[in-house]
């Protein structure tokens, strides 16, 4: 689905990306994880369009998408959510999600069908007329998905969808997580949540300093001395 080739990016002096080499396999849920300032978010960024790398090749099933905007990056597949969601908080939940639906289908009467379809989808249905600036934070992090999801992705980059639920809300969410994609997206998330990431995730990618330090399946990344070293902390050593 993607391959990314030595993805650099800096910023003057800095480099918050050193040729970090990602894979994602169609049909998976991949974590990336990672101390802060390791460079995850900024991976999503280059990925998605809204950085332009410094270096390597990033590629979107058969797309060269290194130097593509992130509108056709979007168009091609690839949809993320932020981690500090945004929604147009004078409209209402349906007309949010609407405008996500109208960037691939162009009338509005079948962008308005595929909205009602990802509300109810995403658990919002009933909640499509309220203002989306009175959301509860759960709520938002819903609506931000759903967004995302109306674009109709195969690839969709999660951001932090989980920081601040109370352990209700986290499972519901993984829940919704394991449902969007058993209906065929494919997911790269970053989250904090270690139970989220390690009951959710095929394999793992792990971030230090803006360098690959690990990969491998969730057993593999706890029994990683770099990994525990790095992030996941003593508690970690078997």
């Amino acid at each position: 689905m993607l391959e990314g080739r030595k993805i650099t990016k800096k910023f003057g002096g800095l480099v918050c990306l050193r040729d970090v080499d990602i894979t994602i396999e169609e049909g998976k849920i991949v974590g990336l994880i990672g101390p802060n300032g390791a460079g995850k978010t900024t991976l999503f960024n280059v990925i998605s369009g809204f950085y332009r790398s410094d270096g390597g090749t990033i590629r979107l099933q058969d797309h060269d998408i290194s130097r593509l905007s992130r509108n056709r990056i979007c168009r091609l597949g690839l949809t993320r959510t932020f981690q500090i969601v945004k929604p147009f908080s004078t409209m209402t939940v349906f007309e949010n999600v609407l405008v996500g639906a109208l960037s691939g289908i162009h009338n509005v009467a079948g962008a308005s069908d595929y909205a009602e379809e990802t509300l109810r989808f995403t658990g919002l249905w009933e909640r499509r007329n309220e203002m989306a600036g009175t959301l509860t934070l759960s709520s938002r992090k819903r609506l931000e998905i759903a967004r995302a999801l109306a674009t109709r992705p195969r690839l969709l980059f999660l951001d932090e969808v989980m920081a601040g639920l109370n352990p209700t809300e986290v499972k519901e969410a993984i829940d919704l997580i394991r449902r969007i994609r058993d209906r065929g997206v494919t997911v790269l998330m970053i989250e904090h949540i270690m139970k989220a990431i390690m009951s959710l995730c095929d394999r793992i990618v792990v971030l230090h300093l803006g360098e690959k330090i690990a990969e491998g399946t969730p057993e593999e990344i706890t029994s990683d001395r770099a990994v525990i070293l790095a992030y996941l902390g003593e508690d970690y050593i078997a």
